[in-house]
């Protein structure tokens, strides 16, 4: 007999007249861990057996949750993925010594000669060995050979192409082998390891072991807001997501339990069935969701993000994340099962009560958004953006509350507005009534769009703000064709080989180039230095001076005072020309005196050019001597024709050759205008998907209301109802939450959005196609659920769904 039947036998009382027990006495409800493993153990064998439809249902909740616990283990494996493109970075680097050692069998004197190949940036390393036995970096066994260098995968595939031919002009080492992957940041990176036997200083410097002083710089305000937003509006509607996900069927699962009660089970052993049901098709979505991240983290080597690229293998979450992804899940699924069943009372004979409706109360709904828009405000009034763990808290908090309200927001606005809703066609009115009755299940839909396009506008306004912000200033610089480029000076004759040099590249229109120095002015004596009486001071010929600033005359040996900064430099002033970098630097000055024939100048504006240096002091090459000078660098100006095909990879070829270990400074390209592109493109891609995940569930649930007016349809059918009026009827249905729906998150996006670019002081944009096409996936939803409703709803217009059994 089966469990359930034992307990629905006759009460006729302690026993018969004769004294004997009957058997069927109803047993006393068993509880505990046995009874809650055996009724869900029972639902799962529900959701496992439940046909084609009971596995569509089920599928579908599995697709929800799986998105989202692919989702979240993505979250959890961004500090992992970090640490471990940081800790390949800091193993293979050492950006110099506190104190250089000596030159040794084992010490290796290293440069950096990074570079620019159409906006792909370049990382170059030039060794030159002391001795036999030299420190060598993660992924490389030995150093090469002078003229030969080691590359990475993906810079040799770029110098075998027809494309790196320009790059292979620049680089010009001998290939003689490919670092492995411990010496990559990622499996994209181009980097090569090349070693020179000219390298000497101050060109480099030298080092007896790798992997230290690197510290990773903190990311700029902008990029800290994105990241937390990112993972706010991507893990909101995730969370919403499941918690509808697990109600799909819940029409057809409340009448399998009416079922259930009418062979005895009682209301708690329905709600663990329930729950059993929901659990597995978590559990599904658990398991899919894993594979769903597995297979997906193989991509991330394809994918380049702010110059980050790293291996499939780091994007890994933690063993706690896992381990409280694969609880929480199945756990939230029956939490918000038996939370739905509080609402409704199941009962025999296939009927189906709901409890009185209860007044949606509003003030808890607003308290969500206004609580969220207190923590927001005066992190958008203390603008610009200050990274700490406390505005950290806030932003996510706040942002959460805010999205979170706008979905506790819509159920009593669709209540509020159809509750106010009266005449109109027949379809309309049919509509409106069904939501009157019930709008539960149509509002817990569209929450999660809701939620979704507001997360996915207020995004997007942040990235076009800061794409608008870099845009704007690359192009106020790049307006005039100009590349600076520096490197370490020896004498003029070595500027003046390289301006030849660069006046003769292709696309080359105009070079000038000046020897720049530092300089203190020595106070008096028994003073100390100050800070504030740091002199620049520029040294070239006559015809490069006069590039900088307006001279009536001018003969080698003559100096000129600009006043530039209100600086205290007079003729016949001392300065050092060794100065120290700190007080603990020990260093022997180099005094020069000013000349007391020095004339007065005045600069010329820089106009928009990428280094806009004021200068105190400009001295020709005879007027001082630059040997004295600590670490003197050459500055060059170039100016080139955009008509010209790779004009910039030319010149930056010929700066290659001047000075391997040579610098650039250009706007010339935007690394920022593509990266924030592609991210954008991203985040639309996502919550394009999302809102089609929404909108399937959507259709579940406008199907099962269907069925359960199935002998309503028929009726309608038979009393002459045209098709088309019941059509219409599903559409007005499903639109009206919809629109409601995308109003909220249209207003709620707009503000955060608006919050946000506040606090990063950058200028209000709404990004107004992203938000049409929000817009517009929102209203083909709604046209998508509609179609695809109509065939079920033309099969129960029958008049054989009259009949009654």
């Amino acid at each position: 007999m089966s469990p359930l039947r034992s307990r629905a036998g006759r009460d006729d009382g302690p026993g018969d007249d004769s004294g004997h027990r009957d058997d069927r006495a109803p047993a006393s409800p068993r509880t505990g861990p046995g009874a809650w493993a055996r009724d869900l153990a029972m639902g799962m064998r529900f959701a496992a057996g439940g046909g084609r439809e009971g596995w569509i249902r089920t599928a579908l909740t599995a697709a929800g949750v799986a998105l989202g616990v692919a989702v979240l283990l993505l979250g959890a494996s961004v500090p992992t993925l970090m640490d471990a493109w940081h800790g390949r970075e800091k193993a293979r680097e050492n950006l110099g010594q506190a104190h250089e050692p000596p030159p040794a069998d084992d010490t290796v004197r290293y440069a950096s000669t990074d570079t620019v190949f159409h906006g792909l940036p370049v990382r170059g390393r030039v060794v030159r060995p002391d001795g036999a036995h030299p420190p060598v970096p993660p992924g490389v066994r030995q150093l090469p050979g002078p003229g030969r260098m080691l590359v990475s995968p993906a810079l040799k595939e770029l110098l075998d192409s027809p494309e790196g031919a320009l790059l292979r002009d620049r680089l010009d080492h001998r290939v003689a082998g490919v670092i492995g992957d411990d010496g990559l940041s990622g499996p994209r990176e181009l980097t090569y390891l090349a070693q020179s036997a000219t390298l000497a200083a101050p060109d480099g410097y030298r080092i007896d072991h790798f992997g230290k002083n690197w510290h990773p710089a903190p990311m700029r305000a902008p990029a800290v807001v994105l990241v937390i937003m990112t993972c706010v509006a991507l893990m909101t509607p995730v969370l919403v997501f499941i918690g509808t996900s697990v109600r799909f069927g819940n029409e057809r699962r409340e009448r399998r339990l009416a079922a259930l009660r009418l062979v005895g089970a009682d209301v708690p052993t329905t709600r663990r069935i329930a729950s059993g049901e929901a659990l597995f098709g978590s559990l599904l979505g658990l398991v899919a969701g894993g594979a769903l991240f597995l297979g997906g983290r193989q991509f991330a080597s394809v994918i380049t993000l702010w110059d980050i690229n790293v291996f499939p293998s780091d994007v890994a979450p933690g063993p706690l994340a896992v381990a409280l992804i694969a609880v929480l899940v199945p756990t939230a699924a029956v939490a918000v099962t038996l939370f739905a069943q509080r609402g409704v009372t199941v009962e025999p004979l296939g009927i189906v009560r709901r409890r009185p409706p209860v007044r949606r109360r509003l003030w808890w709904r607003l308290a969500l958004p206004a609580v969220g828009t207190l923590l927001l405000v005066p992190l958008a009034r203390e603008s610009p953006w200050r990274d700490t763990p406390v505005n950290t808290l806030r932003l996510a908090a706040g942002a959460l509350l805010l999205l979170l309200g706008v979905t506790a927001l819509l159920p009593w606005l669709v209540d509020a507005v159809v509750g106010r809703l009266h005449g109109g066609p027949v379809s309309w009115q049919l509509a409106v009534r069904r939501l009157q009755l019930n709008s539960g299940s149509a509002t817990r839909a569209v929450s999660g769009i809701t939620v979704a396009v507001a997360g996915a506008i207020a995004i997007h306004m942040l990235l076009t703000g800061m794409q608008a912000g870099y845009a704007q200033a690359y192009a106020e610089s790049g307006k005039l064709p100009r590349i600076g480029l520096w490197g370490n000076a020896r004498d003029w004759p070595q500027v003046q080989r390289a301006l030849t040099a660069l006046r003769a590249t292709p696309g080359v229109t105009a070079a000038r180039g000046t020897i720049d120095a530092n300089a203190d002015l020595l106070p008096a004596p028994g003073q100390p230095r100050s800070a504030d009486r740091v002199a620049t001071i520029a040294i070239g010929s006559c015809a490069e001076l006069r590039t900088l600033a307006r001279l009536d005359s001018c003969r080698d040996g003559e100096v000129f005072l600009t006043g530039a900064r209100g600086h205290s430099l007079t003729p016949g002033a001392t300065l050092d020309l060794n100065p120290p970098y700190d007080k603990s630097d020990p260093v022997r000055p180099h005094p020069w005196k000013v000349p007391t024939a020095a004339r007065d100048a005045r600069l010329r504006d820089p106009g928009r050019a990428p280094d806009r240096i004021r200068y105190d002091l400009l001295a020709t090459p005879a007027a001082v001597d630059i040997g004295r000078f600590r670490f003197p660098s050459a500055e060059y100006q170039v100016d080139f024709d955009r008509g010209t095909p790779d004009a910039v990879e030319h010149i930056r070829n010929t700066a290659a050759h001047i000075d391997p270990t040579m610098a650039e400074l250009s706007a010339v390209d935007n690394p920022h205008d593509a990266q924030y592109s592609s991210v954008r493109n991203g985040l639309f891609a996502g919550a394009v998907i999302t809102l089609l995940l929404i909108g399937s569930g959507l259709i579940i649930s406008t199907v099962e209301q269907l069925h359960e007016r199935r002998r309503l349809l028929s009726t309608l059918d038979a009393y002459g109802t045209r098709r088309s009026t019941l059509g219409w009827s599903v559409l007005w249905q499903t639109a009206l939450p919809v629109v409601l729906g995308l109003g909220l998150a249209l207003g709620c996006g707009l503000a955060l959005g608006t919050l946000l670019l506040t606090m990063i002081d950058s200028a209000v944009t709404v990004d107004i196609p992203v938000v049409a096409g929000m817009t517009g996936i929102g209203g083909g939803v709604i046209l998508f659920v509609t179609a695809l409703s109509l065939p079920p709803l033309w099969r129960l217009m029958r008049p054989d769904g009259l009949r009654t059994e």
